[in-house]
């Protein structure tokens, strides 16, 4: 089995070379070899220039001029897929980008976990439900959730119908990116409904006056969405894990420009907690694309180990190539963060450091719903600041799974969801998400961090 950083000649199917793990077994080579060649002759769904801008953008949070917001679905699903969905995900997202903006003092890079976020890693490779086993649900790109052998057995033409799903998803999202639905003059319209008469939306609504009062300052001195793009529109990325090898080694194109290697199915692309190790396969294929790459860490990663990956996924020690993606647990962060930290920052290593305040903080409850509490993401939030200000460096980032529906999945917050209330609205086809109301409340404490920072730069 080939080793981490051993080769340096790089193909997009190098990675066949090394351990895949997460990745399902298909009983139809034929059949898959025939759908991996039939995308291969599809569109990219996003463009080389695009992901150069993207890292360009994370380059200015790696330097602690700017702040990454990532956030959206845990997985998307073919039946929940919506126009609607995608809107209020995306408006939810435009509020917390507008809290954390005007609270920082600085940009915010936007990137949705959207439009391909399909695959998802397993704890087990079965399931076993009434003495019956199957293989564990992988995404809707692999196989179905309903619990019988035939919807679970992993079918490659599923890739066909993930790929114009996300063609469609990222038709939409362009469209409210520039189209005038991102307008800032909005600002006041993209409360959604249903959390209309919470306290966390009458302090996002006091925000919104302010902003339309520097608004309407603006406009007086002949600043308005006519002459300054940027009140009209915004730029909005996409993201997934780039877990499913197959399809992402059929989107990947030479640029025709550079001459680089790119990941056509999303602007940035992120390797799982279970797929980074050393001879890992998703190491070896996302270490030659030129995307903007995120890795996620954990209590199981020593620093050693980080920096050996550093140099196989970013060697060249670019800006904005590489997000590191804490995700620990509250109980857990305080004990393991600072030693990466520190050890990232005394090799000089440039990276974007993001929070992951979801997967540490998976709970299952005495009625079997499996959930999140707010507390534990809060308090994970609070310390990852925290540890940033002790060490003198920026906390970059934020990396949430939400969504703009009105779901019950993760207890607490302002909308005070409790354990009995869970299965009022638990839609999810994977792990609990945010809602709209608990997304927004996030964004004000992560407002605060971002206070709290520039407040102990200034008095540096």
């Amino acid at each position: 089995m080939a080793e981490m950083g051993t080769s340096t000649l790089w193909t997009p199917d190098s990675w066949r070379s090394f351990e895949g793990r997460q990745m399902p077994v298909y009983t139809d080579a034929g059949a898959l070899a025939s759908v991996e060649t039939e995308l291969q002759s599809y569109p990219p769904l996003v463009f080389a220039g695009e992901a150069r801008r993207l890292k360009d953008e994370l380059g200015e949070v790696a330097s602690g001029r700017a702040f990454l917001l990532q956030g959206g679905d845990c997985a998307e699903s073919f039946a929940e897929f919506h126009p609607n969905n995608i809107r209020d995900t995306f408006r939810v997202l435009l509020q917390m980008a507008v809290v954390l903006t005007f609270a920082g003092r600085m940009p915010v890079v936007k990137v949705g976990r959207m439009a391909g976020q399909f695959a998802k890693p397993r704890s087990e490779p079965n399931e076993t439900i009434g003495g019956v086993s199957l293989p564990s649900y992988r995404g809707d790109i692999v196989n179905d959730i309903n619990f019988n052998p035939e919807s679970r057995e992993p079918d490659p033409k599923r890739m066909l119908r993930a790929y114009m799903q996300a063609a469609a998803t990222l038709n939409l999202l362009r469209a409210f990116a520039q189209g005038g639905y991102a307008n800032l003059h909005q600002v006041h319209k993209w409360t959604l409904d249903f959390v209309g008469s919470s306290a966390v939306t009458r302090r996002y609504r006091e925000l919104a006056d302010r902003i339309g009062e520097a608004l309407s300052f603006m406009e007086a001195c002949g600043i308005n969405p006519e002459t300054a793009p940027q009140l009209r529109g915004t730029e909005f990325y996409t993201s997934h894990e780039a877990l499913l090898l197959g399809y992402e080694q059929a989107m990947t194109r030479q640029d025709s420009l550079t001459g680089q290697w790119y990941d056509t199915s999303a602007h940035m692309l992120w390797i799982g907690d279970r797929t980074r190790f050393p001879g890992s396969a998703h190491v070896e294929f996302l270490r030659g694309i030129g995307n903007p790459i995120g890795m996620k860490v954990g209590p199981s990663l020593d620093a050693d180990t980080l920096l050996r990956l550093l140099d196989t996924l970013n060697p060249n020690n670019e800006p904005g190539r590489l997000t590191l993606i804490a995700r620990y647990g509250a109980e857990k962060i305080e004990a393991h963060l600072p030693q990466l930290v520190r050890a990232v920052k005394k090799e000089g290593r440039s990276v974007v450091w993001s929070c992951d305040p979801m997967h540490g903080n998976t709970i299952k409850t005495g009625t079997g719903y499996k959930t999140r509490p707010f507390d534990r993401i809060m308090t994970e939030v609070r310390s990852f600041f925290a540890i940033h200000r002790a060490e003198g460096t920026h906390a970059g980032g934020i990396h949430a799974e939400m969504t703009g529906q009105n779901v019950t999945e993760c207890t607490g917050g302002a909308v005070a969801i409790t354990d009995e209330t869970l299965a009022d609205r638990y839609h999810t086809h994977c792990d609990p998400r945010l809602n709209a109301a608990q997304a927004l409340e996030l964004a004000f404490l992560i407002a605060e961090g971002l206070q709290q920072e520039l407040a102990s730069r200034e008095a540096a």
